[in-house]
């Protein structure tokens, strides 16, 4: 089996910011020449998620709306930030919206179902992160 790792690099202009990474992920893919097998991706900081779902506008403002409505970005209302911190809320959001992804590689592609495209989901940007993509297969 042979294995590749990319990894993406994000400096958001936003502290919340919704990426449609689809293509990166599939020239990662084509970089690595693996023709079956799997991709993983995956947020390697704790207040940024990687997820797969529809690339359409409306949904992700009502992921931003669910998101605030689950957990606020209010400072006071959470004991991490007595720490210093104010990112409380984005620690929670990573939780909800997940740390990672696998999708197949069939023929050297993406292997999606209708709609499905990636993100990459930053709630505690303007400052550096990074993103995993790990390949597997023949």
């Amino acid at each position: 089996m042979k294995s590749h790792t990319d990894y993406l690099t994000f400096n958001t202009k936003n502290k919340i910011e919704f990426i449609n990474i689809t293509s990166k992920i599939g020239e990662a893919v084509k970089k690595s020449g693996i023709k079956e097998g799997l991709v993983l991706v995956n947020a390697m900081h704790i207040t940024s998620s990687v997820y797969i779902n529809d690339a359409e506008s409306g949904l992700i403002h009502d992921f931003q709306q669910w998101l605030k409505k689950l957990a606020p970005i209010d400072i006071s209302l959470y004991k991490h930030n007595l720490t210093g911190e104010d990112n409380a809320y984005a620690h929670l959001w990573r939780t909800i919206m997940g740390r990672e992804i696998v999708v197949a590689v069939t023929n050297g592609e993406l292997d999606f179902g209708p709609w499905e495209q990636i993100y990459y989901a930053e709630f505690d940007g303007q400052r550096s992160k990074r993103v995993l993509v790990k390949i597997l297969g023949e």
